[in-house]
């Protein structure tokens, strides 16, 4: 595969990659390393999934694939004991492979294996000493900055992300836009400590199925890749899906990023009453949408039969691996 083909498939579906040139450069070399990191928090849900089907294509095109399982980060981030995170990372890493993933091409790593090395800690001091307060606090995740009283730990966060990529010697660092002031913290940084600044993919970010900016395992407005087909059905069905609207339609987004990576169109049963079936593509569907021709009922109904059926893989893997 070319170079510029590789590219293309690399940027298509993401919102920015910072840069182009660097990233032609990085595909140069016979197996360079893409990352990306998670906390092991809760449930891997649609959210995450947009990462790691990015991640995927990575895989596809000659990418070693490594996995952050973020264990001290979470515990940071008061997600729980080391022991229970721990827990979850394990499941954490099951859903990823379950979703695709190939258990051999890709490299778990658990934060605390590493985060207590001596290497590590004296590049963390040294990114402490590179970097103002304030930057630090503007790269806290959004939780976090709008506490009343942030923690200390809520700083060394994003510095131990940074320090992070170092140790996993990254080509690429793949996250959704919640992930930029840390990334670009790591482009101005790094270099100054001797390394090579990563490639930055910034994927989108699914709203929540309640309408809430972000789909997030601590709010509960989540579709889990592993849900049963009941689960799923009720949680699209109570689902945020305004007439009319795009902007902000957590169903809308899931068609988007899911069912049209997948496939060129979508089915719509209706009963003949109201227009029967649709097989539409997905400037047809937003086209209808917006014009009030497609009612919230129908497409929360076409959108489910395909989400039973696409997570089906995951939760038969996750049923024969507990």
């Amino acid at each position: 595969m070319e170079t510029q083909e590789k590219v293309e498939i690399i940027e298509k579906r993401t919102l920015e990659v910072i840069n182009t040139d660097e990233l032609e450069k990085k595909l140069e070399k016979k197996s360079p390393i893409a990352y990306t990191g998670y906390e092991p928090s809760g449930k891997i849900h649609l959210g995450h999934a947009i990462t790691i089907m990015k991640l995927k294509q990575l895989q596809d095109i000659g990418f070693k694939i490594k996995i952050l399982l973020a264990d001290y980060h979470a515990y940071l981030n008061g997600k729980g004991t080391i022991e229970e995170i721990e827990e979850m990372a394990e499941y954490n890493k099951k859903c990823f492979i379950a979703f695709g993933l190939s258990e051999e091409k890709t490299e778990f790593v658990l934060g605390s294996s590493f985060q207590t090395n001596h290497e590590y800690v004296e590049d963390l001091y040294k990114l402490a000493n590179l970097t103002t307060l304030s930057r630090a606090k503007r790269s806290m995740d959004q939780v976090s900055r709008s506490a009343e009283n942030p923690k200390v730990a809520n700083v060394v966060y994003p510095l131990m992300q940074v320090a992070d990529m170092i140790f996993l010697n990254v080509d690429i660092a793949l996250g959704g836009m919640e992930q930029r002031k840390i990334q670009m913290l790591a482009r101005e940084h790094l270099p100054k400590l001797g390394y090579e600044s990563p490639v930055c993919i910034h994927t989108p970010l699914l709203h929540g199925l309640d309408g809430d900016e972000k789909m997030s395992s601590s709010k509960g407005n989540l579709i889990a890749i592993d849900d049963t087909e009941e689960e799923i059905a009720k949680k699209i069905k109570k689902s945020f899906c305004p007439m009319k609207e795009i902007e902000g339609n957590p169903v809308i987004e899931i068609a988007n990023h899911f069912i049209f990576s997948a496939q060129d169109k979508i089915l719509i049963e209706r009963p003949e009453k109201f227009g029967g079936n649709l097989n539409l593509t997905e400037t047809e569907l937003i086209d209808m949408y917006v014009q009030g021709d497609l009612h919230p009922i129908d497409l929360k109904s076409g959108v489910t039969k395909f989400m039973i059926e696409y997570l089906k893989p995951v939760r038969e893997y996750m049923l024969n691996n507990q």
